[in-house]
């Protein structure tokens, strides 16, 4: 007879004793159940086994803030819609709404209140219509709240139970290990009831950290991600989430307990009769970004860090190698998990994730390549007092601009080309809304509010965009058409289900980055082929295994590829699917 598998109060409190082990773990496991499930609401019996039904090949995501389409006269929610609904529809079908919360600084994420929208931007049925056409994710800013919220004041007043959920520390501590993002002072001293205290602030002295230590911050997080459920959101996405834990003399990232609240959070995630999929935001070096799979048991997704930086050392370098030799040794992703594969968002092109791949020298030409084509470079703080690049601040359609030899004549192709590897790869394709618009830097942004990261944040006059859309010459208009035009041929296409198997393909020639995509049944296969350079390239057809009896065609140009042929040419930027199955 099978052994009976554990109920899920037993789960629970098993991870609750690593948490709080001071704590009765069988009652805090019985407030665990009321926040997330509060009046007895159903959950499943047993939970869901790790598979890959969670997301299709059909799947793809757009990145937005809520105000990122405007007019002046409509709710910018109801604009967005309106532009999902007319431009993307059938070419993607997620969207993460940037927090949509009312907020006092970086863009949102310093909340004031969890549990209303920002009504600049509309209200929960807005929401809730936006969820009803495509699955929506949101924001749960887990680590920190607005120094002028609710919460915050509360605790300053010395009122329970907010007195307790903000993490205090000390000048004399040791803080030199802290990783931190950021540059500022970590503490911020503070008046209270009970005399001055420093409170801990991982970004800015306006988001203060919260204090996870008190098991009552865990509880109002749970009863904000079931406000979220219902209204609609299928994707958590677990903000800065690395930061959740703090130790003073210690680094104060990726700490054991902040693994296991995540573990909590996907166990009830899988208990739940609604689908719910956790996302990790963890802007580190790969080793530590991998970690937040754990053992297929904490995030369902992560965010494919490296890949930012990577493609656009290869697109400006004209050489794979670095993308390339990372890619061939990044594992799949476990059985019930995904990569979240992007270039852009709302934040610049992290550099860390790119530390032990890129050489320093490498990393310094894109650099330069950057605020040659009008980027700026945003620096973190280091223990030893010094400072280093923490992320590149320009929209990737500037950012293709220019190669290491300069401006040319490419930059459209080396632009799509950039966004196709994004398609390719194993797991769920993301573009940052400017990206599909061909955004220009946004410099008037940058000296109005005194932000590196306006540059890649503007916000599209809706009357305009339309205009420029509807004229199929401008970059607006080839830009969309060309990256949805892709994304709904790869929707049809199997072979880039987000768990497909995926093989490096080992080619000689290091203009050209392949990988070899399979379906999970193995019925279709397909070659994808990108030449990063601006020179035209032969690859032999021996490198790609083509099967010699099946037809073979080139999805992206109709192309017949015979594979009794020697060679296979690429034009500079051309991207080749070789498929045995259209």
């Amino acid at each position: 007879m099978a052994e009976k598998s554990p109920s899920i109060s037993v789960k629970i409190a098993q991870l609750v004793q690593q948490v709080y082990p001071e704590l009765d773990p069988d009652i805090l496991t019985s407030h665990i159940i009321d926040a997330f499930w509060p009046d007895e609401m159903p959950r499943r019996k047993r939970g869901r086994v790790p598979g890959n039904a969670l997301w299709s090949q059909r799947d793809a995501l757009i990145i937005s803030y809520g105000n990122s389409i405007i007019d002046g006269a409509y709710k910018p929610l109801d604009l967005l819609h309106d532009f999902l609904l007319r431009h993307l529809k059938g070419a993607i079908n997620s969207v993460h709404i940037l927090p949509f919360f009312p907020y006092t600084s970086d863009d949102g994420f310093a909340v004031s209140d969890f549990r209303a929208v920002n009504p600049q931007l509309g209200d929960w049925p807005d929401i809730n219509r936006i969820a009803g056409d495509f699955t929506l994710m949101s924001d749960l800013v887990l680590n920190h709240v607005s120094s002028q919220g609710n919460w915050f004041n509360a605790y300053r007043q010395g009122q329970a139970p907010y007195d307790k959920f903000f993490f205090e520390a000390s000048p004399d501590d040791d803080l030199s290990m802290v990783v931190r993002p950021r540059t500022t002072p970590l503490l911020q001293e503070v008046e209270t009831p009970n005399g001055p205290r420093h409170v801990w602030c991982t970004f800015s002295h306006d988001q203060i950290d919260l204090d996870f230590r008190n098991p009552e911050v865990l509880l109002e997080f749970l009863r904000i991600i079931r406000l979220h459920v219902d209204n609609g959101v299928q994707i958590i996405r677990l903000d800065a989430v690395a930061f959740l834990w703090k130790v003073a003399g210690s680094p104060s990232i990726h700490l054991p307990q902040t693994h296991a609240v995540i573990k909590l959070m996907r166990l009830l995630c899988d208990y739940a009769s609604e689908k719910i999929i956790l996302l990790t935001e963890t802007n580190v070096p790969k080793a530590e970004n991998l970690s937040y799979f754990g053992a297929g048991d904490q995030a369902h997704a992560i965010y494919n860090f490296p890949l930012p930086p990577l493609i656009l050392h290869a697109m400006m370098s004209g050489s794979a190698t670095y993308l390339h030799k990372w890619q061939r040794a990044m594992p799949p992703a476990p059985m019930g998990c995904a990569y979240l594969n992007f270039t852009a968002s709302h934040d610049g092109i992290g550099m860390r994730p790119a530390e032990g791949v890129l050489p320093e020298a490498e990393k310094d030409k894109v650099i330069d390549t950057v605020r040659k084509a009008g980027g700026l470079v945003s620096m973190r703080a280091l223990p030893d007092g010094g400072q280093s690049p923490y992320e590149l601040n320009i929209t990737f359609f500037e950012a293709m601009k220019s190669t290491f030899k300069g401006e040319d004549a490419h930059h459209f192709d080396r632009f799509i080309c950039s966004q196709t590897i994004v398609m390719s790869l194993e797991g769920i394709p993301a573009f940052y809304i400017h990206s599909l618009l061909a955004t220009p830097n946004d410099h008037a942004q940058v000296e109005f509010r005194g932000m590196n990261r306006a540059i890649n944040r503007h916000r599209w006059d809706y009357p305009t965009l339309q205009a420029l859309l509807a004229d199929p010459a401008t970059d607006q208009a080839r830009v969309l058409e060309a990256l949805t035009g892709r994304l709904k041929l790869r929707g049809a296409q199997i072979a880039f289900h987000p768990n497909a198997t995926q093989f490096t393909v080992n080619l000689e020639d290091p203009r050209v980055f392949g990988v070899w995509r399979q379906s999970i049944d193995r019925r279709q296969s397909i070659f994808a082929l990108h030449n990063v350079s601006d020179q035209e390239i032969t690859v032999p057809t021996n490198s790609v295994n083509m099967i010699e009896d099946e037809n073979w065609v080139d999805l992206l140009s109709g192309e017949t590829i015979l594979a009794s042929a020697e060679t296979v040419t690429l034009a500079p930027y051309q991207c080749r699917w070789i498929t045995n199955r259209s």
